[in-house]
This record gives structure tokens, C-alpha cells and sequence, in this order.
């Protein structure tokens, strides 16, 4: 066979079977679409990453999985049509309806992942900046925002796939009684959630714990089941939301204040100084610059113990950091120390005194 029939032979077919001409450069252009699509946008987003705003890279980095996949949907549906047209089988019918549920599915998912980008940027960069910001809130938001596209774009396209949304509505208030009865747990934990987001009872980041239950740690992620601690060992404890409705919860990382209380004892044989010593330590802690004048502050002698004259501290200090607190502590203690043995006294410990009466006489032997 020559080259010249060949060629007339290769126009012949193509001639007879152009449409598996145009279904190649359908997929052809698609592919270049593509192609551009994500290497302009890469370009873009490295630049905009370098700006100090939270929604321009975000809008741009949600869009770019949602857009390649968008051009994919539109360029085999429209190479499908074609073959479609050519072929009119049956099967093809089901082009129309997938185009139009992939465009709303596109569309959801570029919502969906705008808003978990925006968040992402807010909380990074108030991190950076060391700026105060209610993670809590942000996360709480941000699910909100996720659930309700989600429900609107499942509504959406069970209307375009030809059932009736009114109906869909009327039998879900039917069937969530039987559902609420079914996943009362689930339900429970996602009410104990939505509690935990509108009383603020802890936020992520706290340090809680509760007389209870066994449950002392940091907050690291809210939930809308399960809530995150991880505890002072390091292991993290999930605990369901239902159940912060039933028990009481400390925040300790809410205080305002640390509190010193302690207990000192001195020698019986140094009752005459207690007083001095008792007003030095007073005025020690109202000049210290770490002790809360503010609040309740008491050195009082308060017990004849069986070894010692017991007075106490009672006082606040001004930070709440649990590291600096027991540094304030210890200098509050040492001074006290000196203290005592600036008045020639001594702290007491226990100790027996044996009495002998004289008519005793010891033994030699």
C-alpha cells in the first residue's frame, strides 16, 4: 500500500468517524486548560502568601483542587454530548444530571474549603503576631459555617436530581423522632457541644479539671462528640460533650490570682518574739513586688501546736504563670526564714521533753 493511499484511507475514516476527532480535542483542550490553569495560579498564590491579608491566598488556594476538577467535569461532559450524539445510546442520559450535580458539588466544596483556609490564615497569623484570639469561637464559627453548605448543597442537588425538597423536609421531621430516639448519644453530644460553645465554660488552650471525674488537663480541640485533653502525662483523653452537662468543671487557667498558704511554726521558747516577728512578716509581703496588696493578705498567730507556736500566710500572688508562682513562693518563704532568725528565734520541729524527778538517781554501773 502506498503513502498517498494510506492517506486517503486515514481522511476516509476520519471523514466517516469525526466525532472521534472532536471528543480528542475536547480532551486535548481540557488537558491544556488544566495545565495552565494550575501553573498560573501557582504563580499567583506565591506571591499573594507574601501579603498580610487573610483572604486572598485563602480564596485562591481553596479555589485551585475545586477548579481543576470543575474543568475535567465540563470538558468529559462535553466530549460525552458529542459521543452522545452519535451514538444515542441510553447510558449517555446521564450526562446532563452529572454535570449539573459536579458543578454544585464543585462549587460546595470550593465553599467549604475557603472558609477552613480562612480560618487556618486567622489563627496562623494571630499566632505570629502574639495577638489574643478566641480559638474556640473561630472553630465554632467556621463548623457552622461548613454544616449549613453542606445541608444547602445536598438540598440543592436532590432538587436538581428531581425530588422534592418540601417532601424531603416533611419526611425528616418525621424520621429524625425515630433517628433522635435511635443516636440520643450522638444527639446528647452534639447538644453538650453546641453548650460548650455558647456557655464558655473553657475554651481550647484551658487548663481544666474536675473533682467528678478523673479529667485534669489542657483543652486542645472542642468538638461537636467529643472533646480533646491532653493531660499533664502527655496522653490524650477524649471525653465525650453529653457528659460536661452532668458534672462540675475548674478552669483554673481563668484565675485571677495564686494563693499562698502556709503554715510556719517557731520554737515554744520564742513566744516573745511572735509578735515581731509576726508584723515583719507582714510588712514583707505588702512590700513585695510580686504579692497582690489587693486581695486578702493575713499573718496571724493562729495555734498552740503540741511542738510550736503556728502562725500562718495567707496571700495572693500577682501572676498566674505556675512556674513563676512557685519561684514568688520560695523567695516569700526564705525571706520568712530570715526573718525568724533575724529576731534570734527558730522554726520548730517536732521534739519530747523528758522530765525526771529528782528522787531518781541514775546508776553508774
Amino acid at each position: 500500500m502506498t503513502v498517498s493511499e494510506i492517506m486517503d484511507s486515514a481522511l476516509s475514516f476520519f471523514g466517516k468517524e469525526a466525532w472521534v476527532v472532536q471528543v480528542f480535542i475536547v480532551v486535548l483542550v481540557t488537558v491544556f486548560f488544566n495545565w495552565m490553569q494550575k501553573r498560573i495560579l501557582s504563580r499567583v498564590f506565591n506571591k499573594l502568601q507574601r501579603t498580610g491579608t487573610y483572604w486572598d491566598d485563602a480564596l485562591l488556594d481553596a479555589v485551585r483542587k475545586p477548579l481543576t476538577f470543575f474543568i475535567w467535569i465540563i470538558g468529559l461532559t462535553f466530549a460525552a454530548d458529542i459521543v452522545k450524539n452519535e451514538t444515542d445510546a441510553a447510558i449517555f442520559g446521564a450526562i446532563e444530571p452529572i454535570r449539573e450535580v459536579g458543578v454544585i458539588f464543585v462549587l460546595s466544596w470550593f465553599i467549604v474549603r475557603f472558609i477552613s483556609r480562612v480560618e487556618k490564615n486567622i489563627l496562623d497569623k494571630k499566632n505570629k503576631a502574639g495577638e489574643e484570639f478566641d480559638k474556640t469561637t473561630a472553630d465554632a464559627i467556621a463548623k457552622l459555617l461548613r454544616i449549613s453548605v453542606i445541608i444547602t448543597s445536598a438540598l440543592v442537588v436532590m432538587q436538581t436530581l428531581g425530588y422534592s425538597v418540601s417532601g424531603v423536609l416533611a419526611f425528616g421531621g418525621i424520621g429524625g423522632i425515630a433517628i433522635g430516639f435511635a443516636a440520643r448519644d450522638l444527639l446528647a453530644n452534639f447538644f453538650g457541644g453546641l453548650m460548650i460553645y455558647m456557655d464558655r465554660p473553657f475554651d481550647v488552650g484551658d487548663w481544666i479539671r474536675s473533682s467528678d471525674r478523673e479529667i485534669e488537663g489542657t483543652v486542645e480541640k472542642i468538638g461537636w462528640r467529643l472533646t480533646t485533653i491532653r493531660t499533664f502525662n502527655k496522653r490524650p483523653l477524649y471525653v465525650p460533650n453529653a457528659v460536661f452537662a452532668n458534672i462540675a468543671v475548674e478552669n483554673p487557667s481563668r484565675m485571677t490570682n495564686r494563693r499562698i498558704k502556709e503554715t510556719i511554726g517557731i520554737r515554744y521558747d520564742d513566744v516573745s518574739k511572735m509578735k515581731d516577728i509576726i508584723s515583719d512578716v507582714k510588712k514583707m509581703l505588702k512590700e513585695h513586688d510580686e504579692i497582690d496588696a489587693n486581695q486578702t493578705l493575713i499573718v496571724n498567730f493562729n495555734e498552740f501546736a503540741p511542738s510550736s507556736l503556728d502562725f500562718f500566710i495567707y496571700t495572693f500572688t500577682k501572676t498566674t504563670n505556675w512556674i513563676k508562682f512557685h519561684e514568688v513562693k520560695q523567695d516569700v518563704l526564705l525571706k520568712v526564714i530570715g526573718i525568724v532568725e533575724s529576731h534570734g528565734a527558730e522554726c520548730a520541729f517536732p521534739t519530747s521533753t523528758l522530765h525526771i524527778p529528782q528522787e531518781v538517781q541514775l546508776s553508774n554501773s
